[in-house]
């Protein structure tokens, strides 16, 4: 099932710099996952992972095992 998601509702981290080489993420629009998607390709879709998947990367990277 493909979601279309407006501009409104991606984000990216406080932690990304001024280039465009950040993954910008969306929750706003899909209540039961995250929506993931390249910066530098808006235009080219993005990738849905559940809340728990989302959840366990981002522990992951909080204790620095990506």
């Amino acid at each position: 099932m493909s979601t279309r998601l407006s501009a409104e509702t991606w984000r990216k981290s406080s932690y990304s710099g001024t280039n465009a080489d950040c993954v910008e993420c969306s929750s706003a629009a899909l209540p039961s996952s995250v929506a993931v998607r390249d910066s530098k390709h808006p235009q080219a879709g993005h990738l849905s992972f559940s809340g728990s998947e989302w959840s366990a990367f981002l522990t992951a990277v909080k204790a620095a095992r990506l």
